[in-house]
């Protein structure tokens, strides 16, 4: 004879099997509070009991997350044209080198040896999410007016995608049953030709709000970038993107603390993914979003952060570990607010470059309406060669703009100046970044040679 007890609802069912040899009688004693009636008797010749419970679970909210969906973006297919000269009138028309079928054209410039690769942070345009009213009211198309002539005329200009492109649909499950509030980020598809307009062609989706709206968000913001021609990483199912600028092959991925992210804390994962990448390209860009929120976390530890009971990855040692594995620049976002840089093996690490544009849904108060434009000189293969923070400063009232004082350069270097002394970098009030050459070079002896297979 054996029992189990079971609380269900406040209440308690006590079941007692009585099982006795073949022929014999089989009891069910019930709980006469419960049930009302003192005994029930079946009699039988042979009598075989199953009790499945399954309904004691389903009061518990529990429900597993499935697997994202597959997102294959469209086929490219290189299309190499040999280079042909044409004079007409004195002129040489270079012809030009496509990636791919779908993607623009962009002239191969033999002359240069060097790139002009641009970062920003956070980015969020509004959301429609729980209804239109936190949306910009002219369709987000003057977002970055203010700023237009920074963002331009660069060879890269990457961000991170705090969001969403997403017209319709429910949130993810577990973001509506989660301890604290959440913010749910869901961008109209069309914003999509915001970020295109205003130069930005490459985006991280390593964050935690691109699941705001489940596999069906993350599905329309891949499809949405692709039929823009931005590239994108981050995602599992989509995690690197490789591409060409001015015959420079370039490389990017990005790692997360979340679910369906390239993982920020696997380091193994890391150094493998990044090593792939640089045995495919010149130049290797990745990006991570990883450390606490706020304020009180502009200072980087030497150690894995915590913030909200999750954590939040050591992102000093992913830096490192990602540098040694090949990566050429590390971009770093997520704690809203800007962080130190260093140069380390000459290669060069800013931990995070705070909000960019975020209308509404985010604070920018204070140090957390700073938004740097970090714009670094490489050359081909992927040293640094100088860089220069523009410092902007955004409000909820005035957007955008410019800060003539310099804010987000001056905390930058005040930031850097107390989490990494030897640095490497010098950093201007006016923004300007410079090697200090004794360190730089010595840091530099350290790295380990990454093969290529490229010229």
């Amino acid at each position: 004879m054996f029992y189990r007890n079971f609380i269900f609802e406040q209440r308690r069912i006590v079941v007692i099997l009585c099982c006795w040899q073949r022929h014999k009688n089989a009891r069910i004693i019930l709980n006469k509070k419960l049930f009302g009636y003192r005994q029930v008797k079946f009699a039988g010749k042979t009598l075989l009991l199953f009790f499945i419970l399954p309904l004691l679970l389903a009061g518990c909210g529990y429900r597993h997350r499935p697997e994202p969906e597959v997102y294959h973006p469209p086929e490219k297919h290189p299309v190499i044209i040999k280079h042909d000269t044409i004079r007409k009138k004195d002129t040489t028309i270079v012809v030009a080198y496509a990636v791919a079928a779908d993607t623009p054209r962009i002239a191969q410039d033999t002359t240069r040896d060097s790139l002009t690769i641009a970062a920003v942070g956070d980015i969020m345009l509004g959301t429609s999410y729980p209804n239109r009213s936190t949306l910009p009211a002219d369709s987000a198309k003057g977002s970055f007016k203010n700023v237009l002539n920074h963002l331009h005329g660069n060879d890269v200009l990457m961000g991170n995608l705090e969001g969403t492109l997403l017209d319709t649909g429910a949130p993810a499950y577990y973001k509506l049953h989660q301890l604290s509030r959440a913010w749910l980020f869901r961008m109209p598809v069309s914003y999509g030709a915001v970020l295109k307009d205003a130069g930005f062609n490459v985006l991280s989706l390593a964050n935690n709000h691109i699941g705001d709206f489940d596999n069906a968000g993350r599905l329309s913001t891949m499809k949405t970038l692709d039929s823009l021609g931005i590239n994108y990483g981050g995602q599992v199912s989509h995690p690197t993107a490789i591409f060409r600028i001015n015959g420079v092959t370039i490389g990017f991925c990005a790692f997360a603390p979340n679910s369906y992210t390239l993982p920020i804390s696997d380091l193994p994962t890391v150094t493998r993914v990044v090593h792939k990448l640089k045995s495919k390209c010149n130049v290797v860009i990745v990006s991570f979003h990883g450390g606490g929120e706020g304020v009180l976390y502009e200072h980087i530890p030497d150690s894995t952060e915590i913030f909200v009971r999750e954590k939040r990855g050591h992102v000093k040692a992913f830096a490192h570990a990602a540098v040694d594995a090949g990566a050429d620049l590390v971009f770093g976002n997520g704690p809203h607010v800007c962080r130190a840089m260093e140069l380390y093996k000459n290669r060069l690490i800013a931990y995070s470059l705070g909000n960019f544009y975020t209308f509404n849904g985010v604070s920018v108060a204070g140090d957390c309406g700073l938004a740097p434009i970090l714009k670094v000189r490489v050359n081909k293969k992927g040293e640094f060669l100088r860089g220069e923070i523009i410092s902007a400063r955004q409000t909820h009232y005035d957007g955008l703009k410019i800060d003539r004082m310099n804010g987000a350069a001056i905390r930058i270097k005040e930031l850097t100046s107390q989490d990494f002394p030897q640095s490497g970098l010098d950093i201007s009030d006016e923004g300007a970044i410079t090697r200090i050459d004794n360190i730089a070079d010595q840091s530099a002896q350290s790295r380990q040679p990454v093969p290529t297979g490229l010229n």
